[in-house]
């Protein structure tokens, strides 16, 4: 897998417990903030088939589902989400995928969603690319703000993950980066939201 990080290690932090937790979660709680700015930027998704890169237990996949949307595709690195996917997407159309987003064979879609996954990524230039690519109409985004002390804390989440002898790292990519990205695919920033100290999203239309 070509500028991604050791699948088995993605998985170990990403496991089934994990997925248990977000699944739990989103059943008493419903989208997270950041989730629910993905889906305002996304706008209007009636008769949109979906593309989300790391969609985890599929609540985005599900949430665009309801509001409109023909079809989903997902495409998720830890096979860990699987069952807890299966439990909440029983009966949707949703196609779900275990590989690389880079490089797996995946067709474009009118929407492509990736909500906290550019920051668990090491090559965000080969990430951006592929969502921009495979994006038809709208490419919505979350990332860490570019914010020192964000780094700072990143930078000792990876210490500890070091620590405990996982390859798994978290990432601050500039947003300048991720926007030229997004624009050498022929894609331009749309709107940018910024939720609280940490998180912002992004869309980019074409």
């Amino acid at each position: 897998m070509p500028g991604c990080c050791c699948s088995t290690d993605y998985r170990r932090f990403f496991n089934r417990k994990f997925a248990a937790r977000d699944l739990a979660r989103y059943r008493k709680q419903g989208l997270s903030k950041t989730e629910r700015d993905l889906v305002a930027l996304v706008g209007d998704v009636s008769g949109a088939s979906v593309l989300e890169a790391g969609g985890g237990i599929g609540a985005l996949q599900l949430e665009l589902l309801d509001a409109g949307a023909a079809r989903a595709t997902n495409v998720e690195l830890s096979a860990g989400y699987e069952d807890a996917a299966g439990e909440l997407l029983a009966g949707r159309d949703v196609e779900r995928r275990v590989g690389d987003f880079v490089n797996e064979d995946v067709a474009a879609h009118d929407v492509v969603v990736m909500h906290r996954v550019v920051c668990c990524y090491p090559d965000a230039d080969a990430l951006m690319q592929a969502a921009a690519a495979r994006t038809e109409r709208v490419l919505a985004l979350t990332l860490p703000q570019e914010r020192r002390w964000i780094g700072w804390g990143l930078a000792c989440v990876n210490l500890w993950l070091a620590f405990r002898r996982c390859g798994f790292r978290t990432y601050q990519h500039p947003f300048a980066r991720v926007a030229a990205a997004a624009e050498r695919e022929g894609l331009q920033l749309d709107r940018r939201i910024r939720r609280g100290l940490f998180w912002e999203s992004a869309a980019f239309v074409r």
